[in-house]
């Protein structure tokens, strides 16, 4: 509720009910000239949660919120934001209230409910994201979509031409943007999506190191054996049987 100027890592931003940030790390932020203003923090550390990250990569719109636009932020070039319709609101703090609620009651199985509602929270205001379409932000929503393809479908066959086909650019143009908002190539990120999911069966499933290899999209089980080690560094087989207990 109200109105204020939020200033993160020194830039500006005027703001108001439904504006919706995500900080990372150990930004600096600050709110300055409140008019009236309530507002709610939900403070987490991802890599001590066991939330359900390979199905939120599903959605593209975590994958603009929380991979894409950090990155991507400057003085000059951010000024992208959530922002969510009254209804959208209103769904949101239900969820925010009953967090706190479980958290404040500390009830048996608190831990558990406690991590649905952050999930069921970063969902909802994920497919907020998704739904916008105006400008640079639309530009952002098609390579949350690219993304989101990537951890879906990566065991398809890919190449950067059918990769720059679905995000409407060039193959050089996709490279640098995609480069620019995650770190990599989008075929070094599929790599990547590739060897964790191969990491999750060589830890749940009875499959061999070939069949593991075919499931994730690796035409060569020698190929998947030798990226997986310069990965992990450890060859799969070794992986499974530390992930298992079998040393």
């Amino acid at each position: 509720a109200g109105h204020s100027t939020q200033v993160i890592n020194g830039i500006a931003y005027q703001v108001a009910a439904g504006d919706v940030f995500l900080l990372q790390g150990f930004s600096e932020h600050a709110f300055r000239r409140r008019e009236k203003v309530s507002l709610i923090n939900v403070q987490f550390s991802p890599e001590l949660l066991p939330l359900p990250y390979a199905f939120l990569r599903k959605i593209p719109g975590y994958n603009v919120m929380f991979q894409v636009e950090p990155r991507l932020r400057s003085p000059r070039n951010f000024r992208h934001r959530l922002h969510l319709s009254p209804p959208a609101l209103s769904e949101v703090l239900t969820l925010v209230r009953r967090l706190a609620d479980e958290l404040a009651a500390q009830h048996p199985g608190y831990e558990a409910a406690a991590c649905g509602l952050l999930s069921e929270l970063i969902t909802t205001t994920s497919r907020q994201y998704s739904l916008l379409n105006i400008g640079n932000q639309a530009a952002l929503v098609r390579l949350g979509d690219v993304i989101s393809a990537l951890e879906h479908d990566f065991a398809a066959t890919w190449n950067l031409a059918k990769i720059a086909k679905m995000a409407g650019t060039s193959p050089n143009n996709l490279l640098r943007i995609f480069k620019e908002a995650t770190g990599d190539s989008p075929i070094s990120y599929l790599l990547k999506v590739r060897l964790r999911q191969a990491a999750a069966l060589l830890t749940c499933h009875d499959l061999s190191i070939a069949e593991v290899a075919f499931k994730c999209g690796f035409k060569d089980a020698n190929y998947f054996t030798r990226q997986f080690t310069l990965f992990y560094h450890i060859p799969p087989g070794k992986y499974r049987s530390l992930a298992s207990g079998n040393v």
